[in-house]
């Protein structure tokens, strides 16, 4: 039996009887660097938002008392490169989550100092926040490679059907196909070609 993803099963019930069914869904046009960008745009948001709203819970497990106003700054930033990632203008956003690792690495540094309690925190923090620039930086290079095209180069379609059964299968499809009610008094195709060319 045949596959119907659930959005095609949600797609056939609001269709009329007689329409045509979707019997399967193609593959999509989204890549892995698509899906990625998604997923990271998501995370900004969330780290955005918990920045924004608890500053004092992150400077304080990292010993940095005294800089909520700055982990608010970042926050809003990070919203900025979430809501970039999740639009249309993602490698944009991919790069500005980029810049903002390396913003965020070089802030992070400044608690490393040896009088901090926290220092260990930081240490995991800094793991962490290297950890996520390499994903970043992979999947910004990624989305950018596969959303360049050269000047000139035309995009291939070679790949692309109307037919999704293929072209033999699709042959006399149409055999046991009978006019509709509302159509059957329409006047022939030859007398409607006729009038026009009298006319």
């Amino acid at each position: 039996m045949t596959n119907i993803s659930s959005l095609a099963s949600l797609s056939n019930i609001t269709r009329s009887e007689g329409d045509p069914k979707v019997i399967r869904s193609g593959p999509s046009s989204r890549g892995v660097p698509d899906s990625l960008a998604k997923g990271l745009g998501w995370f900004s948001l969330g780290l955005g938002l918990t920045q924004l709203l608890a500053p004092q819970r992150i400077t304080r497990a990292l010993g940095m008392q005294g800089k909520e106003a700055l982990v608010r700054v970042y926050g809003a930033r990070e919203i900025g490169s979430g809501i970039l990632s999740l639009s249309v203008d993602k490698n944009l956003g991919l790069w500005s989550r980029v810049a903002g690792d390396g913003l965020d690495i070089a802030t992070v540094m400044t608690a490393l100092r040896p009088d901090n309690p926290k220092r260990d925190n930081v240490v995991v923090a800094l793991a962490l926040l290297v950890g996520i620039t390499a994903v970043d930086l992979i999947d910004a290079q990624a989305s950018t490679t596969r959303h360049s095209r050269a000047a000139g180069r035309r995009r291939s379609y070679r790949d692309r059907t109307g037919y999704p059964r293929g072209i033999k299968a699709s042959r006399g499809a149409a055999r046991d196909f009978n006019t509709p009610p509302d159509l059957r008094h329409a006047p022939p195709l030859a007398a409607v070609s006729q009038r026009a060319s009298t006319a």
